[in-house]
Protein backbone atom coordinates (compact mmCIF):
# COMPACT_ATOMS: atom_id res chain seq x y z
CA UNK A 1 0.00 0.00 0.00
CA UNK A 2 1.22 3.48 -1.26
CA UNK A 3 2.04 5.57 2.13
CA UNK A 4 0.14 8.55 2.38
CA UNK A 5 2.09 12.09 1.92
CA UNK A 6 1.06 13.84 5.29
CA UNK A 7 0.60 17.75 5.04
CA UNK A 8 3.34 19.82 6.71
CA UNK A 9 1.00 21.52 9.42
CA UNK A 10 2.64 22.26 12.49
CA UNK A 11 0.87 21.87 16.23
CA UNK A 12 -0.06 25.59 15.82
CA UNK A 13 -1.27 25.19 12.31
CA UNK A 14 -3.44 21.98 13.48
CA UNK A 15 -5.18 23.44 16.28
CA UNK A 16 -5.76 26.71 14.24
CA UNK A 17 -7.14 25.05 11.69
CA UNK A 18 -9.43 23.13 14.12
CA UNK A 19 -10.79 25.87 15.92
CA UNK A 20 -11.62 27.46 12.50
CA UNK A 21 -13.95 24.32 11.62
CA UNK A 22 -15.35 24.37 14.96
CA UNK A 23 -15.92 27.99 14.46
CA UNK A 24 -17.52 27.52 10.44
CA UNK A 25 -19.87 24.98 12.14
CA UNK A 26 -20.77 27.05 14.69
CA UNK A 27 -21.40 30.14 12.84
CA UNK A 28 -23.74 28.00 10.45
CA UNK A 29 -25.64 26.59 13.44
CA UNK A 30 -25.96 30.27 14.83
CA UNK A 31 -27.18 31.40 11.88
CA UNK A 32 -29.87 28.34 10.80
CA UNK A 33 -31.17 29.31 14.80
CA UNK A 34 -32.13 32.78 13.51
CA UNK A 35 -33.76 31.79 10.51
CA UNK A 36 -35.51 28.94 12.03
CA UNK A 37 -39.21 29.84 11.25
CA UNK A 38 -43.08 28.90 12.33
CA UNK A 39 -42.58 25.55 10.09
CA UNK A 40 -40.34 24.10 12.80
CA UNK A 41 -43.88 24.40 15.19
CA UNK A 42 -46.01 22.83 12.41
CA UNK A 43 -43.00 20.38 12.79
CA UNK A 44 -43.64 19.55 16.26
CA UNK A 45 -47.59 19.25 15.97
CA UNK A 46 -46.99 16.53 13.66
CA UNK A 47 -44.90 14.43 15.58
CA UNK A 48 -47.14 15.12 18.62
CA UNK A 49 -50.24 14.36 16.20
CA UNK A 50 -48.46 10.94 15.24
CA UNK A 51 -50.50 8.02 17.11
CA UNK A 52 -47.99 5.59 15.74
CA UNK A 53 -43.91 5.76 15.46
CA UNK A 54 -42.02 8.06 14.48
CA UNK A 55 -40.23 6.10 11.25
CA UNK A 56 -36.87 7.93 10.68
CA UNK A 57 -34.69 6.99 7.19
CA UNK A 58 -32.01 8.66 5.74
CA UNK A 59 -29.13 6.92 4.23
CA UNK A 60 -25.01 7.53 4.33
CA UNK A 61 -24.18 10.51 6.69
CA UNK A 62 -27.45 11.81 6.79
CA UNK A 63 -28.52 7.83 7.77
CA UNK A 64 -26.60 7.81 10.51
CA UNK A 65 -27.44 11.80 12.22
CA UNK A 66 -31.33 10.05 11.31
CA UNK A 67 -29.87 7.11 13.36
CA UNK A 68 -29.46 9.54 16.69
CA UNK A 69 -32.14 11.52 15.99
CA UNK A 70 -34.54 8.32 16.57
CA UNK A 71 -32.57 7.50 19.57
CA UNK A 72 -32.83 10.76 20.92
CA UNK A 73 -37.22 10.70 20.13
CA UNK A 74 -37.09 7.11 21.62
CA UNK A 75 -35.53 7.93 24.88
CA UNK A 76 -37.43 10.74 25.67
CA UNK A 77 -41.06 9.81 25.30
CA UNK A 78 -41.71 9.70 21.29
CA UNK A 79 -41.91 6.13 20.03
CA UNK A 80 -39.30 5.92 16.78
CA UNK A 81 -38.19 3.17 14.60
CA UNK A 82 -34.77 4.12 11.88
CA UNK A 83 -36.19 2.06 8.15
CA UNK A 84 -32.99 2.41 6.08
CA UNK A 85 -34.35 2.84 2.62
CA UNK A 86 -32.08 0.09 0.94
CA UNK A 87 -33.88 -2.41 3.28
CA UNK A 88 -37.46 -1.11 2.88
CA UNK A 89 -37.64 -1.58 -0.44
CA UNK A 90 -37.17 -5.51 0.00
CA UNK A 91 -39.29 -5.89 2.92
CA UNK A 92 -38.91 -3.67 5.67
CA UNK A 93 -41.82 -1.48 4.09
CA UNK A 94 -43.97 -3.83 6.23
CA UNK A 95 -42.68 -1.86 9.88
CA UNK A 96 -44.63 0.86 8.75
CA UNK A 97 -48.27 1.50 10.12
CA UNK A 98 -51.58 3.68 8.84
CA UNK A 99 -50.56 5.95 12.13
CA UNK A 100 -47.10 6.45 11.79
CA UNK A 101 -45.16 9.25 10.40
CA UNK A 102 -42.05 9.58 8.23
CA UNK A 103 -38.74 11.74 9.28
CA UNK A 104 -37.06 11.75 5.79
CA UNK A 105 -32.94 12.79 6.15
CA UNK A 106 -31.47 14.19 3.06
CA UNK A 107 -29.49 16.96 2.15
CA UNK A 108 -29.79 17.21 -1.73
CA UNK A 109 -33.57 15.70 -1.39
CA UNK A 110 -32.84 13.67 -4.71
CA UNK A 111 -30.99 10.95 -3.00
CA UNK A 112 -32.32 7.54 -5.14
CA UNK A 113 -33.12 5.66 -2.29
CA UNK A 114 -34.92 8.03 -0.48
CA UNK A 115 -37.29 9.38 -3.60
CA UNK A 116 -38.26 5.77 -4.34
CA UNK A 117 -39.70 5.51 -1.21
CA UNK A 118 -41.72 8.25 -1.81
CA UNK A 119 -44.76 6.45 -3.73
CA UNK A 120 -44.75 3.77 -1.28
CA UNK A 121 -45.77 6.44 1.64
CA UNK A 122 -47.87 8.36 -0.11
CA UNK A 123 -49.57 5.22 -1.36
CA UNK A 124 -50.39 4.48 2.82
CA UNK A 125 -50.81 8.00 3.27
CA UNK A 126 -48.20 8.32 5.87
CA UNK A 127 -47.51 12.10 6.33
CA UNK A 128 -43.76 12.72 5.66
CA UNK A 129 -41.74 15.56 7.32
CA UNK A 130 -38.59 16.43 5.44
CA UNK A 131 -35.59 17.77 6.61
CA UNK A 132 -33.32 19.31 3.54
CA UNK A 133 -31.39 21.82 1.92
CA UNK A 134 -34.49 23.15 -0.56
CA UNK A 135 -37.98 23.57 -0.91
CA UNK A 136 -37.94 22.92 -4.28
CA UNK A 137 -36.36 19.02 -3.93
CA UNK A 138 -38.44 16.15 -4.61
CA UNK A 139 -38.23 15.06 -1.30
CA UNK A 140 -39.81 19.23 -0.14
CA UNK A 141 -42.73 18.33 -2.86
CA UNK A 142 -43.60 14.95 -1.40
CA UNK A 143 -43.53 15.98 2.59
CA UNK A 144 -46.47 17.65 4.35
CA UNK A 145 -43.75 19.94 6.67
CA UNK A 146 -40.30 20.85 5.21
CA UNK A 147 -37.38 22.03 7.74
CA UNK A 148 -35.69 23.38 4.61
CA UNK A 149 -31.51 23.98 5.81
CA UNK A 150 -30.79 26.57 3.04
CA UNK A 151 -27.23 26.37 1.21
CA UNK A 152 -24.88 25.33 3.46
CA UNK A 153 -20.87 25.23 3.14
CA UNK A 154 -19.56 22.16 4.01
CA UNK A 155 -16.54 22.65 6.43
CA UNK A 156 -14.57 20.42 4.40
CA UNK A 157 -11.81 21.75 2.78
CA UNK A 158 -13.11 20.48 -0.48
CA UNK A 159 -16.67 20.99 0.47
CA UNK A 160 -17.27 17.50 -0.47
CA UNK A 161 -17.45 15.44 3.19
CA UNK A 162 -20.70 16.17 4.59
CA UNK A 163 -20.11 18.15 7.97
CA UNK A 164 -21.83 21.33 8.63
CA UNK A 165 -25.23 20.07 6.76
CA UNK A 166 -25.21 16.90 9.17
CA UNK A 167 -24.60 18.53 12.13
CA UNK A 168 -27.12 20.93 11.70
CA UNK A 169 -29.50 18.28 10.89
CA UNK A 170 -28.13 16.90 13.82
CA UNK A 171 -29.03 19.89 15.85
CA UNK A 172 -32.60 20.00 14.66
CA UNK A 173 -33.46 16.74 15.16
CA UNK A 174 -32.40 17.60 18.69
CA UNK A 175 -34.29 20.69 19.08
CA UNK A 176 -37.61 18.49 17.62
CA UNK A 177 -37.19 15.68 20.09
CA UNK A 178 -36.65 17.64 23.12
CA UNK A 179 -39.14 20.36 21.67
CA UNK A 180 -41.91 17.47 21.67
CA UNK A 181 -40.60 15.92 24.86
CA UNK A 182 -41.37 19.18 26.88
CA UNK A 183 -44.94 19.39 25.43
CA UNK A 184 -45.62 15.80 26.62
CA UNK A 185 -44.69 16.86 30.27
CA UNK A 186 -41.86 14.10 30.20
CA UNK A 187 -40.36 13.84 33.39
CA UNK A 188 -37.43 12.43 35.40
CA UNK A 189 -39.46 9.21 36.49
CA UNK A 190 -40.44 8.85 32.60
CA UNK A 191 -36.94 9.19 31.64
CA UNK A 192 -35.82 7.11 34.54
CA UNK A 193 -38.01 4.41 32.77
CA UNK A 194 -36.40 4.48 29.78
CA UNK A 195 -32.75 4.25 31.08
CA UNK A 196 -32.89 1.54 33.72
CA UNK A 197 -29.02 0.64 33.38
CA UNK A 198 -26.34 2.55 33.71
CA UNK A 199 -25.07 5.50 35.77
CA UNK A 200 -28.24 7.28 34.69
CA UNK A 201 -30.46 4.73 35.36
CA UNK A 202 -28.87 4.24 39.34
CA UNK A 203 -29.27 8.24 39.34
CA UNK A 204 -33.00 8.19 38.72
CA UNK A 205 -33.77 5.09 40.21
CA UNK A 206 -36.06 4.09 43.47
CA UNK A 207 -34.65 3.25 47.07
CA UNK A 208 -36.33 0.67 46.62
CA UNK A 209 -34.68 -0.81 43.57
CA UNK A 210 -31.40 -0.89 45.95
CA UNK A 211 -32.06 -1.25 49.60
CA UNK A 212 -31.99 -4.58 51.17
CA UNK A 213 -35.34 -6.29 51.78
CA UNK A 214 -36.61 -6.69 55.02
CA UNK A 215 -35.90 -10.15 55.39
CA UNK A 216 -32.51 -9.51 54.86
CA UNK A 217 -32.27 -7.18 57.57
CA UNK A 218 -31.55 -7.76 61.14
CA UNK A 219 -34.65 -5.83 63.05
CA UNK A 220 -35.40 -6.29 67.36
CA UNK A 221 -37.29 -4.73 69.76
CA UNK A 222 -35.85 -1.72 71.83
CA UNK A 223 -36.28 -3.95 74.92
CA UNK A 224 -33.86 -6.52 74.23
CA UNK A 225 -30.64 -6.62 75.42
CA UNK A 226 -27.82 -6.51 73.76
CA UNK A 227 -26.96 -9.96 74.51
CA UNK A 228 -30.01 -10.99 73.93
CA UNK A 229 -30.54 -8.79 70.55
CA UNK A 230 -27.31 -10.84 68.94
CA UNK A 231 -29.15 -14.05 69.44
CA UNK A 232 -31.98 -13.23 67.71
CA UNK A 233 -31.14 -11.19 65.02
CA UNK A 234 -28.42 -13.72 62.63
CA UNK A 235 -29.06 -13.49 59.13
CA UNK A 236 -27.54 -15.78 56.49
CA UNK A 237 -25.46 -13.78 53.79
CA UNK A 238 -23.87 -10.87 53.37
CA UNK A 239 -24.34 -9.09 56.86
CA UNK A 240 -25.30 -5.25 57.13
CA UNK A 241 -23.22 -2.96 59.01
CA UNK A 242 -26.56 -2.00 61.57
CA UNK A 243 -29.40 -3.50 63.35
CA UNK A 244 -32.59 -1.58 63.07
CA UNK A 245 -34.66 -1.38 66.15
CA UNK A 246 -38.00 -0.51 66.81
CA UNK A 247 -40.32 0.35 69.28
CA UNK A 248 -43.80 -1.56 70.33
CA UNK A 249 -45.72 -0.09 67.62
CA UNK A 250 -43.35 -1.65 65.34
CA UNK A 251 -41.59 2.09 64.11
CA UNK A 252 -37.79 2.56 63.77
CA UNK A 253 -36.85 4.37 67.79
CA UNK A 254 -33.21 3.68 66.95
CA UNK A 255 -29.97 1.87 64.98
CA UNK A 256 -26.76 -0.30 66.87
CA UNK A 257 -24.00 -0.21 64.44
CA UNK A 258 -20.65 -1.19 64.54
CA UNK A 259 -19.44 2.25 65.90
CA UNK A 260 -21.69 1.77 68.88
CA UNK A 261 -20.38 -1.77 69.54
CA UNK A 262 -16.80 -0.84 69.46
CA UNK A 263 -17.46 2.23 71.79
CA UNK A 264 -18.65 -0.72 74.37
CA UNK A 265 -15.26 -2.41 73.87
CA UNK A 266 -13.16 0.26 73.97
CA UNK A 267 -14.61 1.30 76.79
CA UNK A 268 -14.63 -1.89 78.51
CA UNK A 269 -18.38 -1.29 79.33
CA UNK A 270 -19.09 -5.09 78.99
CA UNK A 271 -21.40 -4.88 81.89
CA UNK A 272 -23.85 -3.34 79.33
CA UNK A 273 -24.39 -6.11 77.18
CA UNK A 274 -27.27 -7.49 79.46
CA UNK A 275 -29.24 -3.72 79.72
CA UNK A 276 -31.66 -3.17 76.84
CA UNK A 277 -30.04 -2.46 73.56
CA UNK A 278 -31.98 1.33 73.62
CA UNK A 279 -29.52 2.63 76.58
CA UNK A 280 -26.80 2.56 73.71
CA UNK A 281 -28.56 2.92 70.77
CA UNK A 282 -27.89 5.49 68.68
CA UNK A 283 -31.52 7.12 68.56
CA UNK A 284 -33.56 8.77 66.16
CA UNK A 285 -31.17 7.64 62.87
CA UNK A 286 -31.58 9.17 59.61
CA UNK A 287 -33.79 7.99 57.01
CA UNK A 288 -34.94 8.05 54.08
CA UNK A 289 -38.52 7.34 52.59
CA UNK A 290 -39.11 4.18 50.04
CA UNK A 291 -40.00 5.49 47.56
CA UNK A 292 -37.32 8.55 47.22
CA UNK A 293 -34.92 8.49 44.16
CA UNK A 294 -31.17 6.97 44.92
CA UNK A 295 -28.98 10.29 44.08
CA UNK A 296 -31.15 11.44 47.52
CA UNK A 297 -29.87 8.66 49.25
CA UNK A 298 -26.21 8.66 47.85
CA UNK A 299 -26.34 12.23 48.96
CA UNK A 300 -27.44 12.08 52.18
CA UNK A 301 -24.54 9.26 52.97
CA UNK A 302 -22.17 11.34 51.35
CA UNK A 303 -23.24 14.95 53.68
CA UNK A 304 -23.88 13.08 56.47
CA UNK A 305 -21.00 10.38 56.43
CA UNK A 306 -22.86 7.40 57.52
CA UNK A 307 -22.42 4.04 56.15
CA UNK A 308 -25.70 2.57 57.07
CA UNK A 309 -29.49 4.17 55.80
CA UNK A 310 -32.34 2.73 57.01
CA UNK A 311 -35.41 2.98 54.58
CA UNK A 312 -38.95 3.34 56.27
CA UNK A 313 -42.49 3.55 55.00
CA UNK A 314 -45.05 6.32 55.42
CA UNK A 315 -45.64 5.21 58.94
CA UNK A 316 -41.76 4.81 59.94
CA UNK A 317 -41.85 1.36 59.85
CA UNK A 318 -38.46 -0.10 58.98
CA UNK A 319 -38.73 -1.61 55.09
CA UNK A 320 -35.02 -1.90 54.26
CA UNK A 321 -31.92 -0.87 54.88
CA UNK A 322 -28.99 0.80 51.85
CA UNK A 323 -25.87 -0.51 53.39
CA UNK A 324 -22.20 1.49 51.79
CA UNK A 325 -21.26 -1.70 50.09
CA UNK A 326 -24.35 -2.10 48.43
CA UNK A 327 -23.95 0.94 46.42
CA UNK A 328 -20.28 1.43 46.13
CA UNK A 329 -20.38 1.82 42.62
CA UNK A 330 -21.97 5.26 42.62
CA UNK A 331 -20.60 8.33 43.74
CA UNK A 332 -22.20 11.58 44.07
CA UNK A 333 -20.14 13.06 40.95
CA UNK A 334 -22.28 10.07 39.37
CA UNK A 335 -25.75 11.43 40.49
CA UNK A 336 -25.31 15.02 40.08
CA UNK A 337 -25.16 17.90 42.89
CA UNK A 338 -22.17 16.91 44.34
CA UNK A 339 -19.84 18.06 42.95
CA UNK A 340 -17.59 19.02 46.01
CA UNK A 341 -18.70 15.90 48.40
CA UNK A 342 -16.79 12.88 48.46
CA UNK A 343 -18.23 9.79 50.04
CA UNK A 344 -16.09 9.14 52.74
CA UNK A 345 -16.66 5.39 54.10
CA UNK A 346 -16.19 4.34 57.69
CA UNK A 347 -13.49 1.90 58.21
CA UNK A 348 -15.27 -1.30 59.43
CA UNK A 349 -14.44 -1.97 63.09
CA UNK A 350 -12.38 -5.08 63.85
CA UNK A 351 -14.83 -6.08 66.52
CA UNK A 352 -17.28 -6.21 64.11
CA UNK A 353 -16.53 -10.06 63.81
CA UNK A 354 -17.58 -9.85 67.15
CA UNK A 355 -21.32 -9.33 65.97
CA UNK A 356 -22.57 -13.09 66.03
CA UNK A 357 -19.91 -14.26 68.68
CA UNK A 358 -21.45 -11.65 71.67
CA UNK A 359 -24.68 -14.25 71.55
CA UNK A 360 -21.79 -17.34 71.72
CA UNK A 361 -20.05 -16.22 74.64
CA UNK A 362 -21.25 -17.65 77.56
CA UNK A 363 -17.88 -16.82 79.56
CA UNK A 364 -18.20 -13.20 80.06
CA UNK A 365 -17.93 -12.00 83.23
CA UNK A 366 -21.25 -11.21 84.88
CA UNK A 367 -21.18 -7.64 87.08
CA UNK A 368 -23.28 -6.38 88.61
CA UNK A 369 -25.95 -3.76 87.31
CA UNK A 370 -24.78 -0.41 87.35
CA UNK A 371 -27.07 2.76 86.39
CA UNK A 372 -26.60 2.98 83.18
CA UNK A 373 -25.78 6.20 81.26
CA UNK A 374 -26.15 7.15 77.56
CA UNK A 375 -22.41 6.78 76.36
CA UNK A 376 -21.12 10.07 74.53
CA UNK A 377 -21.27 10.19 71.04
Amino acid sequence: MEAVRLAELSAFEQLRYGREILAEEARALAEFARRLGPEFSEAVQLILACRGCVIVTGIGKAGLVGQKIMATLASTGTPAHFLHPAEAVHGDLGRVQPEDLLLALSYSGETEEIVRLLPSFRQLGIPILAITSSRESTLARSARVVLALGPVREACPLGLAPSTSTTLMLALGDALALVVSRMKNFGREDFARFHPAGSLGRKLSRVEDHMRPLEQCRVASEGLSVREVFMAVSRPGRRTGAIMLVDESGRLSGLFTDSDLARLFERKQDHLFDRPIREVMTRHPITIGIHRRMSEAVSLMARRKISELPVVDADGRPVGLIDITDIVGITPEEVGGLEEEVVEVPAKSACSANFSQIAETTSMPQLPEEPSSKPAS
